[in-house]
């Protein structure tokens, strides 16, 4: 996925977006790279793990960060357009640790 651009893209449509390396570390690593593995010979697929924000009703319940439904169903459509039409995917070498 070209993550240096969704990102880009996500935040200048105002929706809050980052590359981080430890968001629900344990599960959504092994979400993803189960994914990678599952298509490791279907090299014509791209795929991606995008980790969300819980929507206002599920974060009252966990005292955390949240995001419209609306507002992730809007970002969501603009990252899975560019990561389809985006033939530059590059490795990137940042990201945060939090």
């Amino acid at each position: 996925m070209p993550l240096n651009r969704l990102v880009t893209a996500l935040n200048e449509a105002h929706h809050p977006a980052g590359i981080s390396y430890t968001a629900g570390t344990f599960v959504c690593n092994h979400v993803f790279y189960g994914l990678m593995h599952a298509l490791a010979h279907h090299t014509e697929v791209r795929a991606g793990f995008i980790h969300i924000p819980y929507s206002p009703a599920q974060a009252c319940k966990h005292r955390a960060p949240s995001m419209p439904i609306g507002d992730v169903v809007a970002a969501m459509k603009i990252a899975i357009e560019l990561s389809v039409l985006d033939d530059d995917v590059t490795s990137v070498c940042e990201g945060m640790l939090h």
